[in-house]
């Protein structure tokens, strides 16, 4: 996105053993393709044709420390306990003529929702699954076993593999082009969950359920002409063609990956293939997913296509479509040409489903070329949009993170929303340990500053990531290992990271890496070899595109937001379009430097605050994603 360096190499500081001892005298850089990882890379797994370059680490070797990001996981997994799963499996239950006396769930989830099933049944799978994985959770694993094992009762009683909670009929309506809503997509959404629970959490049941739900598909998609298949995917598809992907690579059945490429819809990847932006008009997150199938199938079939649309894509969205959070969309559209944002201000901004999307496409743009811009991009969410949107009270999550002008964010009423949203929300506050570290076959890549541990017991090499990050500029890194460990550390020098400096058991190096680089520390490591890492903060302007007086105020990797007053209490849980036809406030207005807030914006007291300097009315500046219930401003007027 704008204002991230897009370098092509990896500056790198050499070091030898936990002393910090020079390879080379002077602590000499290499220059490193960052393409082409020096240790070599991971080995293929599954049924990959395409070697990563990098992995990231099983979950289950990764575990949150003390910090904002376990607050919210625990309460994403409290919420999912609460929800009970009789009232789950109703709408499942009823559609397969199987008794239910539960009590129905609300909204997106009720027995008339044409969407119902795609939280009850895919999502909540999934969100248990990742709970599971990333904190060793057995009541939430309990729960998507049993869910299972029901869901499976239903799934035989239907009698074709057919697993849904809305009549097979409404696929006839799908083919015969009479209006229905996205089946495929709830049916994508159940595929991915079952899928989830046999990966993350070994459930074998739930393998044969999704591979039964695939022969369905494969039934009902088989005599289909090229053409009628086209026209089908003109509604909203979800990720078919990526969860048939993962299908091919669990169980190497060739008949998923034909299935897969059969959802490939060629008005939309043709243009990307050959690097064309013709977004423009575009249902956003309905082809976000889409993207993520191509880069699937390019990891599991080699075609060169199929990575085209995928890296063109991400840099094409994320240097012209994004907005300073790296949000995308406006009221669940591209709705402009490229590089047109400053009209595109509203309530409905940045939809969380796209966010959700548009993370799990950067981690396999990363797998392919490790760039410290890909996880630069991925940092601007995580602490700007994903980080805000979960309700510590309720553990609910939110449709849209406004960017316009006075508006707040609205949460999901526990029991009565269950949008898509809803669903991204409960999976990602589920997995928030699955990019913090990746690896190649020396190297632990350490991407995001948060508390953490990542266990790497074939190399003997245990990492603890001690911070309070962003409060705290930089992060503490301690070794504990049985023996020398011959390890590379690779840190992310942020894009913003500006006169860092690094120790190694107190050491100063004498050298530093460039922003929008990873500084390369090498082994061997001896247990409690401490790494201290500074990443000193400074304020900047994010500018629109297509206007560079309207523009956002950062420090370091935090949007900051003007901040107003608090939303009555019966504000906080609506409706999530509640915001859409009220137009948004003017812009704030101050005086300064186009290229400097600081000459507009100065520290106040309390951590990470700074107030306004140019403007009567007294305004406090706080990151994006410390404000749940108030109103706030993000894009500013200025005024030089």
């Amino acid at each position: 996105m704008k204002g991230i360096s897009r370098r092509k190499f990896v500056a790198t500081a050499a070091v030898v053993g936990a002393g910090a001892v020079l390879r080379t005298p002077g602590l000499a850089f290499e220059n490193q393709n960052a393409g082409a990882v020096s240790a070599g890379a991971a080995k293929p797994v599954g049924h990959e044709v395409v070697a990563p370059q990098v992995s990231p680490f099983p979950m289950k070797s990764v575990r949150l420390g003390p910090g904002v990001f376990t607050q919210a996981a625990e309460a994403n997994r409290k919420y999912l306990k609460t929800v009970a799963t009789d009232r789950l499996l109703h709408t499942f239950r009823l559609n397969a003529g199987l008794p239910s006396s539960a009590e129905p769930l609300g909204e997106w989830e009720k027995p008339d929702c044409e969407l119902r099933g795609h939280f009850a049944g895919g999502h909540y799978l999934s969100a248990c699954a990742l709970a599971f994985a990333s904190s060793g959770d057995e009541e939430l694993k309990r729960n998507g076993d049993s869910m299972v094992t029901e869901l499976g009762k239903c799934q035989t009683q239907l009698k074709n593999g057919y697993l849904s909670a809305f009549p097979v009929t409404w696929f006839d309506r799908l083919r015969d082009g009479v209006r229905v809503w996205a089946p495929f997509y709830t049916y994508h959404k159940i595929m991915a969950g079952h899928l989830d629970m046999y990966t993350l959490a070994g459930n074998q049941q739930a393998l044969e359920t999704a591979e039964k739900m695939a022969g369905w598909v494969q039934s009902w998609v088989g005599p289909l002409s090229d053409q009628q298949m086209q026209r089908v995917l003109q509604e909203e598809f979800g990720g078919m063609g990526e969860v048939l992907a993962n299908l091919y690579g669990v169980t190497g059945k060739e008949r998923y990956l034909n299935l897969a490429q059969r959802f490939d819809k060629k008005l939309f990847t043709d243009p990307l293939a050959a690097h064309r932006d013709e977004l423009k008009g575009l249902h956003a997150n309905t082809h976000i997913p889409q993207v993520i199938a191509a880069a699937r199938l390019y990891e599991v079939t080699g075609d060169r296509r199929y990575w085209n649309i995928a890296d063109y894509f991400w840099n094409e969205v994320t240097s012209e479509r994004a907005y300073c959070t790296g949000g995308v969309s406006n009221f669940e559209f591209w709705k402009t040409d490229p590089g047109v944002l400053s009209t595109q201000l509203s309530g409905d901004t940045s939809e969380d489903c796209c966010e959700y999307n548009m993370m799990k496409l950067t981690r396999h743009v990363f797998s392919w070329s490790p760039q410290a811009e890909h996880m630069d991009y991925y940092e601007r969410l995580m602490f700007n949009h994903r980080l805000g949107t979960i309700d510590p009270e309720t553990g609910t999550t939110v449709y849209f993170v406004p960017v316009g002008g006075g508006y707040s964010k609205i949460f999901a009423k526990p029991f009565d929303s269950f949008w898509c949203c809803s669903g991204s929300g409960a999976e990602e506050f589920a997995k928030l340990t699955d990019t913090i570290y990746f690896h190649d076959d020396n190297s632990i890549f350490v991407n995001l500053y948060i508390a953490s541990t990542v266990d790497w017991a074939e190399k003997g090499i245990r990492l603890s990531q001690q911070t309070s990050f962003p409060e705290e500029q930089g992060t503490t890194l301690v070794v504990s290992a049985e023996k020398p460990a011959e390890v590379d550390l690779k840190l992310r020098i942020p894009y913003w990271a500006k006169n860092g400096s690094v120790k190694v058991n107190g050491r100063t190096l004498p050298a530093f890496a460039d922003p929008g680089s990873y500084l390369v520390l090498r082994g061997p490591w001896n247990s409690g070899d401490r790494i201290e890492l500074s990443l000193p903060m400074q304020l900047h302007a994010a500018p629109m595109p297509d206007r560079e007086g309207l523009q956002a105020a950062m420090y370091g990797p935090l949007v900051l937001a003007a901040r107003f007053e608090d939303e009555p209490k019966g504000k906080w849980y609506r409706h999530y379009q509640a915001q859409t036809k009220q137009e948004p406030a003017p812009p704030l207005q101050f005086k300064g430097k186009l290229d400097d807030p600081a000459s507009w914006l100065q520290r106040a007291e309390g951590k990470l605050k700074f107030r306004g300097t140019s403007q009567e009315q007294a305004v406090t500046f706080v990151p994006l994603s410390s404000i749940l219930h108030e109103r706030y401003f993000v894009y500013h007027e200025i005024q030089a």
